[in-house]
């Protein structure tokens, strides 16, 4: 969700920032850009080890609901991602929102998604194992009562991609504001926008599109 589909990063490192300067520290974009994609409960560790004096999960609420708060103001969708989900939905194709932020945040977002795309939604707080563990995503294909290696994970940070090539789905990393690294079998593209169903399903089938490095023949 934050980064892949929609462009909340920057919304996250706001709140990160207000709260460590709210307690006397300093956050760097550096800091910010470490976090990416971790279980929220690990990055509430690192922002109480920056001298953030609340428990974790006070620290989660705060940044959830700055975030929140910011999207259903508005939307800030991926060039792409919209109206790639409208095409999935239109061709029937089965879909889980897969998201280490929680349900309430990602709740807000599927209100927004075209209707229906969602069949299955997997949060941070509905996992005993955050992403890099394979959990998320292996839950997620339970519930759309698929075989996880027949579907295609789409994912922005070094931390969500780890996640879905260890659940054996086929995977797809969008480079939106980490670099990623080719990996054998990775997908690399720079916006969903590169993407349309019938891409998707060629990578299902085992194809690897590389539109950031040179071109890998299909596998």
């Amino acid at each position: 969700m934050d980064g892949t589909l929609i462009d909340t990063e920057p919304y996250w490192m706001a709140a990160e920032t207000e709260l460590v300067e709210a307690h006397g520290g300093t956050w760097r974009h550096e800091d910010a850009l470490a976090l990416i994609g971790s279980e929220l409960l690990s990055s509430a560790e690192v922002l109480r080890a920056r001298g953030v004096d609340l428990p974790a999960e006070q620290i989660v609420d705060f940044l959830i609901d700055r975030v929140a708060d910011e999207v259903r103001r508005e939307v800030p969708w991926q060039p792409g991602a919209f109206e790639l989900l409208t095409d999935l939905a239109d061709a029937g194709v089965p879909c889980a929102l897969v998201t280490m932020s929680y349900r309430r945040l990602a709740d807000v977002l599927v209100a927004a998604a075209p209707a229906g795309v969602f069949g299955a939604v997997v949060a941070g707080d509905d996992v005993t194992h955050g992403k890099p563990h394979p959990e998320a995503y292996l839950t997620a294909a339970r519930q759309l009562g698929v075989d996880v290696r027949t579907c295609v994970a789409v994912e922005d940070s070094p931390t969500g991609i780890a996640s879905a090539l260890a659940s054996q789905a086929r995977t797809i990393g969008v480079e939106t504001m980490l670099p990623v690294a080719p990996e054998p079998g990775l997908s690399r593209v720079t916006s969903l926008a590169d993407l349309g169903v019938g891409d998707l399903a060629r990578i299902a089938h085992g194809s690897v599109l590389d539109l950031i490095g040179p071109a890998r023949p299909a596998g």
